[in-house]
């Protein structure tokens, strides 16, 4: 779990930099929790920790009333294992994502898959995960377990978002399972707000991750 920290009064401009394998994020502007304020009517405010150039999530967004938003289902995982049974978890991993990764955990094989079928779905609707303001994680623990897997689901998370240095610009190198960070799948400097949570069940049997997300169509 995250904690919250008191800021001082500031706003910053985020400008999207064009990166090899990486999606504009337009501008945004980014504010703290002592100085927030209403946003103008197509702008998008996001607000981020202080001091803190690669943080994972915002702390919050806050959205103009003219901002067009696209609200995703819930998403979970393909079936792309046939080697593994039918409705195990392993069943919904996709093995050419994590080839040549060791430590992969199931909740993070699936997680990988799961946002890259986010990726396609907002890709069919003129967005990209660049465009993704706000993100709600489902897990469910995986079996012989007594909890979900955040970690696991936290390193896949890094591999499609806040994987950009805000300051330096720089793409930030990720690991997958226990193998040395490298270049991520998708280099993408987007901070949702995010809420990660575990559930009893989901809806399809192995099914260990579903994720929703909003996001904001730029400026026309």
């Amino acid at each position: 779990m995250r904690h919250m920290k008191h800021m001082k009064r500031r706003t910053q401009i985020l400008t999207a930099t064009a990166l090899t394998g990486a999606f504009l994020t337009g501008s945004v502007t980014l504010a703290d929790a002592r100085g927030w304020w209403s946003p103008g009517p197509k702008t998008v405010r996001v607000m981020l920790p202080e001091g803190q150039t690669n943080p994972s999530i915002a702390n919050g967004v806050a959205l103009g009333g003219e901002v067009a938003v696209y609200q995703s289902s819930g998403l979970g995982p393909t079936a792309l294992n046939p080697s593994a049974p039918e409705g195990t978890p392993e069943r919904f991993t996709d093995p050419a994502l994590t080839e040549g990764a060791t430590g992969v955990t199931i909740t993070e094989a699936q997680a990988l898959v799961v946002l890259r079928n986010i990726k396609t779905n907002l890709e069919a609707a003129g967005l990209t995960p660049a465009d993704v303001i706000t993100m709600k994680a489902y897990l469910s623990n995986p079996p012989g377990t007594e909890i979900a897997d955040y970690a696991g689901w936290n390193r896949a998370y890094r591999q499609y978002f806040a994987n950009i240095d805000l300051k330096s610009h720089e793409v930030v190198p990720v690991p997958m399972g226990t193998s040395p960070a490298k270049a991520p799948l998708l280099a993408n400097d987007a901070r949702p707000a995010r809420v990660s949570l575990e559930v009893a069940s989901l809806p399809v049997p192995g099914w260990l991750v579903e994720v929703e997300v909003t996001a904001r169509y730029k400026k026309r």
